[in-house]
């Protein structure tokens, strides 16, 4: 039987899935130890592949593999055509509006938003009903109102450190950011039985993940 091929964003969201994996009975000796190598299989049942988060999406819609584990971030920004299947704990955090203290956000002028997620903000700002000037910026987006390239930015804050040490301010707080597990249409009809082994494993590991951080917390 073939293994199930799946895209995983690397970096952060990486580290983060990984004990998951791990704890639901896969083989991850490879990704632990892996060096510059980007394609794994050292569990005969899945074949995982490192990858960028904006990509996930263009491996899944082109059928290279059958699922995908990514930020809902790129999900909502690229537009999902996918099966999200399963919401994991891991990766939770918000998009927040942010800029210096003496942004106004009631100004009448046409403002100029910085962010890496045009498309989500830009239906933010069209659900409150303003009219706002969006650019794209691919680097560190905290730069923009600091320089006066922009008024504000939209990003995405786990912990508000990066904010407070440029001295931004959080304004709005926007849609929440967590981790997805994706499968491709075609490919849940065709790998059904292994695919839904796979999410029933990374619930169950996901849901003790989230039981031994509470017990922690109230100890």
């Amino acid at each position: 039987m073939e293994p199930i091929k799946i895209a995983l964003t690397k970096g952060r969201t990486e580290q983060q899935v990984l004990p998951l994996l791990e704890a639901s009975g896969i083989d991850c000796s490879g990704l632990r130890n892996k060096g510059r190598k980007l394609i794994f299989n050292d569990d005969p049942r899945y074949e995982f592949i490192l990858v960028k988060g904006p990509d996930v999406l263009t491996y899944l819609n082109n059928g290279s593999v059958q699922v995908g584990i990514v930020g809902s971030d790129i999900l909502d920004e690229q537009g999902n055509s996918q099966y999200a299947m399963l919401n994991l704990s891991v990766g939770q955090c918000r998009f927040v509006l942010a800029s210096t203290a003496d942004f106004n956000p009631q100004q009448q002028r046409r403002k100029i938003i910085a962010t890496k997620y045009p498309n989500i903000t830009k239906r933010y700002f069209e659900g409150i009903g303003e009219d706002v000037e969006i650019i794209k910026i691919e680097g560190s987006v905290e730069l923009s109102p600091l320089i006066g390239l922009a008024d504000a930015i939209v990003d995405i804050v786990e912990t508000g450190n990066t904010l407070r040490e440029n001295n931004l301010r959080v304004y709005a707080k926007l849609q929440p950011v967590n981790t997805k597990l994706v499968v491709n249409r075609l490919a849940l009809r065709q790998y059904q039985p292994q695919i839904k082994t796979l999410i029933d494993h990374l619930q169950t590991a996901d849901q003790a993940a989230v039981e031994k951080k509470l017990v922690k917390e109230r100890s």
